[in-house]
């Protein structure tokens, strides 16, 4: 085997380090587009069919077409996330005992929560996944 000699051999590990760093994987989002926000899951506690208590679990992103809005809400995240803790758990004991979640009740409480958090409407309310354990 030959040995590289001179600046070949200075050069070749940062040729193949770019090439490494330009082939490493971007960080994508987790859904939707660039008007899309991704909240951190909601948990509510509800009570079950059988009187125990539960933890209803509510996936929720924002659509937000409006740039200037969708920055205000960006900086807002912590208290559109409490503003929808809130409303959750207002609504949450409202749920009779084992009858499943009613998503629309959700999303327009939520969606009341956004108006007034935000100051305005534009943001549209998208729910993800609703589990009741």
């Amino acid at each position: 085997m030959k040995k590289i000699a001179g600046p070949l051999a200075l050069a070749l590990p940062l040729l193949l380090a770019a090439s490494l760093a330009s082939a490493a994987p971007t960080e994508k989002k987790k859904g939707g587009g660039d008007s899309f926000i991704q909240l951190p899951t909601l948990t509510a506690t509800i009570v079950r069919g059988n009187g125990r208590r539960g933890v209803l679990t509510v996936d929720v992103g924002l659509d937000i077409p409006d740039a200037t809005l969708r920055q205000r809400a960006s900086i807002s995240i912590p208290i559109l996330r409490d503003a929808f803790t809130q409303s959750l758990s207002i609504y949450a004991p409202s749920v009779a005992a084992g009858a499943p979640p009613k998503p629309d009740l959700i999303a327009d409480e939520l969606q009341r929560a956004t108006d007034r958090t935000l100051g305005r409407p534009g943001a549209q309310v998208l729910l993800g996944t609703i589990l009741e354990n």
